[in-house]
C-alpha cells in the first residue's frame, strides 16, 4: 500500500504508517533541515525539499502514473484559516492568511487529483473552534463533494502507548465506510519511564547505553540499538541552575518564592517535568521546560523519546534544528495506531 506525505517534517506520520505495512512513494516539506533527516533514516530517498504547489504543478501527474497511490497524510498549516471559500487578501495579515489557507488547499488539491483511497490530516486542536468551527465545516464540505466520508476527533498521545500529553485533531477521510477512530489504551506511560535510562550525557555525540533497558517502552524504544545519538547536553549558566534547582519534581516557577517570579514573566516558565506523569507536550523552543531530576532542559534525544521516536531515528542538523523537528513531528507511535485502524477499512 502505497502513500504520500505532504507536509512531511521529518516522518513522524510516515515512521507510523510505515510500520504497518505502508510505503511512502514521495514526502513533501519546505524545509530542508527536515527533508535531509527524513531521507537520513530510510533506506529510500523519498523526501524532497520544495513547494506543494510546484510538486502538484510539475510531479505529481508522474507519480500517479507510476504508482497506485492508497493514501495521502500529512499536517497542512492551517493557521490563516478565515471563512469557507477563501476572501480577497487586502491587508498584510490577510495576505499571510490566504498563503497558509493556500497550502491547506493545495492538499485539497492534491486529494481531488489522486483520488486515494483515504487521506489524514494532522493539526492543532484549536482548529475546531477557530472561527465558530470554519475549518471543520470546510473540510467536511470540500473533501465530502469529492467523495470522502469524513471524520475527525481530538487525540491525545498520551492515551495511545506515547509518553506526553498531546493533544491533536485528527481528520480521516474514506472513500468507502465511516471512519472510527482507535479505542483509548489501559494504562499510560510516565516521563521517567521513557528517558530514566538515558544518562547525564557529555558533549560525546554518540553513547552507550549506562544500563539494560528498565521497562517495555525502553525496550521498544531501543530496538536491539547499542548506542545512541543526539543526547548532547546543554549548558546553562550557574543562575539558571541555582533556580532550576528549587524546583520541585512536577512543579514551576510559582513554586518558589515570591522574588523568582519575575525571571521569567509566565506561569509556565521554570516547569519541570513531572516523573510520574506523561510528559506535557514537546515543543520546538524547549527554553522553560526541564528534566525532572537534572538541573537542564532535556536534550534532543530524551525529547524524541517522548515523541515516542526510536532511538536509531537520528536527527541531523544543529542542536536548535533537532529540537525544532522532534517539536515539529507527529509522535510514530500514534501514527501507527491510526495507520493499523486505516488499513482495517482498506480492501
Amino acid at each position: 500500500m502505497k502513500i504520500i506525505d505532504l507536509f512531511s517534517g521529518v516522518g513522524g506520520l510516515s515512521q507510523g504508517f510505515e510500520w504497518v505495512g505502508f510505503e511512502p512513494v514521495v514526502a513533501i516539506d519546505f524545509w530542508e533541515d527536515a527533508i535531509k533527516t527524513y531521507n537520513h533514516n530510510r533506506k529510500d530517498k523519498v523526501g524532497i525539499s520544495m513547494d506543494i504547489t510546484k510538486f502538484n504543478d510539475e510531479m505529481l501527474s508522474q507519480i500517479i502514473k507510476d504508482h497506485k497511490i492508497d493514501g495521502i497524510i500529512g499536517g497542512p498549516p492551517c493557521q490563516g484559516f478565515s471563512t469557507a471559500r477563501l476572501s480577497n487578501a487586502t491587508d498584510k495579515k490577510d495576505k499571510e492568511n490566504e498563503s497558509r489557507n493556500r497550502l491547506y488547499l493545495e492538499f485539497f488539491r492534491t486529494v481531488k487529483i489522486v483520488k486515494p483511497k483515504f487521506f489524514l490530516i494532522e493539526n492543532v486542536r484549536g482548529l475546531v473552534s477557530a472561527n465558530k468551527g470554519a475549518f471543520v465545516k470546510d473540510i467536511f464540505e470540500r473533501f465530502g463533494e469529492i467523495g470522502y466520508n469524513v471524520s475527525y476527533k481530538i487525540l491525545n498521545a498520551s492515551d495511545y502507548g506515547v509518553p506526553q500529553n498531546r493533544q491533536r485533531v485528527f481528520f480521516v477521510g474514506l472513500l468507502e465506510g465511516n471512519f472510527e477512530f482507535p479505542e483509548k489504551f489501559n494504562n499510560k506511560i510516565s516521563t521517567e519511564e521513557a528517558i530514566n535510562d538515558l544518562i547525564n550525557s557529555t558533549e560525546d555525540k554518540t553513547q552507550k547505553y549506562s544500563t539494560p533497558s528498565k521497562n517495555e517502552y525502553q525496550k521498544l524504544m531501543r530496538n536491539g540499538k547499542k548506542t545512541i545519538k543526539n543526547h548532547e547536553v546543554t549548558i546553562h549558566n550557574e543562575q539558571t541552575k541555582n533556580v532550576i534547582s528549587m524546583v520541585p519534581d512536577g512543579g514551576n516557577i510559582k513554586s518558589l518564592p515570591p522574588e523568582y517570579w519575575n525571571i521569567r514573566r509566565y506561569n509556565k516558565a521554570f516547569q519541570r517535568m513531572n516523573s510520574k506523569l506523561p510528559s506535557n507536550t514537546i515543543d520546538t523552543g524547549h527554553r522553560n521546560y526541564f528534566h525532572y531530576e537534572e538541573n537542564r532542559i532535556p536534550t534532543a534525544r530524551e525529547s524524541a523519546r517522548i515523541q515516542s521516536f526510536p532511538d536509531s531515528f537520528e536527527f541531523i542538523g544543529t542542536k536548535g534544528s533537532q529540537y525544532k523537528q522532534v517539536g515539529n513531528a507527529v509522535p510514530p507511535l500514534l501514527a501507527k495506531v491510526l495507520a493499523e485502524k486505516i488499513k482495517s477499512y482498506l480492501k
